[in-house]
Order: structure tokens, then sequence, then C-alpha cells
């Protein structure tokens, strides 16, 4: 192996439902509570964290995201969750590309938010260049084993349209499951592994995403160099993202002020 592959930190993006658990997530992985965990969906910031995380001889930076649910967050918050969401992009496009995306959910029905977050990571933020698995939490009292759960609900999930590269249905919660605390541990440590840093894709540096070329549609109208002034990328978001009209329009004009302040 290359000598600068094996000192370079893996950047793992995760994200996903709000109150799914993704702080333990983090903490479970690293053996160690790194992350502080929180039960208030709004938390105190709509920034990502980033925490640094070490096993198995490797390095790992785990950038924590904010749920994207506009329900809970409002629509304002949402907008900001959105930016942010697109600035930690351009800052690991900057710092060595994304090598893994990690959607994180609770044991439940996949619902349009649900699938709508998925789509703004996946093919919004990254092109489906990233590989991107899912993360299922709370199966603490799973009758049988814990990727049951998948076994009786993976056809659901590629009904919608949803592919993952690979899975781990896991509880983050030690109290009285430590086998299964445990297990889980294993299942996602193995996952990341196999799946980021043997993963059968390089790290995502970055292209020429619908985001850009959304930014550069939006220069063009603030310039006044669009060769088309109907130009409208709501309708894209909402087609793309699956976001309602209101929403989509809300987004472009929040990326249209700022565009035109540069």
């Amino acid at each position: 192996m290359n000598p600068d592959a094996r000192n370079k930190h893996t950047n793992v993006v995760l994200f996903g439902q709000g109150g799914a658990g993704k702080s333990s997530l983090v903490n479970l992985i690293a053996g160690e509570n790194v992350a502080k965990t929180s039960n208030d969906l709004t938390r105190c910031t709509l920034k990502w964290e980033e925490h640094s995380v070490n096993f198995g001889g490797d390095s790992y930076n785990i950038f924590d995201t904010v749920g994207l649910e506009e329900p809970q967050l409002g629509i304002p918050q949402y907008l900001d969750a959105v930016e942010n969401a697109y600035s930690l992009i351009q800052k690991l496009e900057r710092q060595g590309g994304i090598d893994l995306l990690m959607f994180c959910m609770r044991a439940g029905r996949l619902t349009a938010t649900l699938q709508n977050n998925y789509r703004l990571f996946n093919e919004f933020l990254c092109e489906k260049k990233v590989p991107i698995v899912i993360v299922i939490t709370y199966l603490e009292n799973e009758v049988g084993e814990m990727d049951d759960w998948w076994k009786r609900n993976e056809k659901a999930f590629r009904h919608q349209e949803f592919y993952v590269d690979g899975h781990a249905c896991i509880t983050a919660i030690q109290g009285n499951c430590p086998e299964r605390h445990e297990q889980s541990r294993t299942t996602l440590r193995k996952l990341v592994k196999e799946c980021a840093t043997g993963g059968h894709k390089r790290a995502w540096k970055g292209g020429d995403n619908l985001f850009v070329s959304l930014m550069r549609q939006l220069r063009g109208l603030v310039s006044g160099k669009s060769r088309s002034k109907k130009d409208n990328i709501a309708p894209r978001l909402t087609k793309k993202c699956g976001l309602s009209p209101e929403l989509a329009k809300q987004l472009a004009d929040r990326i249209k002020k700022d565009v035109g302040a540069t």
C-alpha cells in the first residue's frame, strides 16, 4: 500500500433522520464518547460537527450533519442546513474528497422526507459518485437477528429507488443488550472499512454537479449574461430533491441572493 494512502484520513459524511441517534452512532464506532448526544431535535447549532476516530489501524474523520427535516426545523432553519451541507461538501473537496456517505435512520417506514434527504446528498450534492451505506438504528428489541429487519424491508427500499452499497442493522444503546451493542460496533466498523477505505470507488473530489451548475446559472442571471431569462432552478430542485415548489423557490432565492453578494 502507498504510504500516503495509509496516512490519509478517510472522510465519512453522516446524514439522515433527526433523532435516529447519529451522535451515539459516532461514539459506537469510536469506542468512546467523542460526540455529544442530545434528545433535542433542533440542536444548538445547525452546523455540521467533525469527529476524529481511529480503529483497525486507520484514521477517519466523521462529519455529523443536521437532520434535514423541514417540519421539525422550520423552513428558515432547513434552508440554513442545506447551505451548511453544501459548505461541508466544498470543504471536503479541498481536503482529499469524500470517501463514504452514511445515511442513518431509525427503524420504521421510509418516509418521503427521508427519501428527499437521501436524494439531496446522494444525487444533488455528490452526483451518485460516492459510496453510500444505510444504518438502521434502535433495533435492540428486534426479534431474532437485527439484520432480519433489512431482509424484511430491502425490497420496499428498492421499490422506492433507494439504492445503497451496504447496510448495517444496529443498536447504539448499551442498556440491557451489551452483546448486541458490541455486535453493532463490529458490524459498523466492518461496513465503513469495506465501503470506504477498501471500497470500489475512489474518494470523490467534486465535479460539475447540479449544485455547481445551478450556481453558474444564477451567476448568469445576476450578471445579465444568462442565455435565457426564463431559466429557473426551482423546478429542478423540486424534481431532483423532491422539495415542495414553495421550499424549492425559497432555496433558489437564497442561493441567488448569496451569488449576487459575491
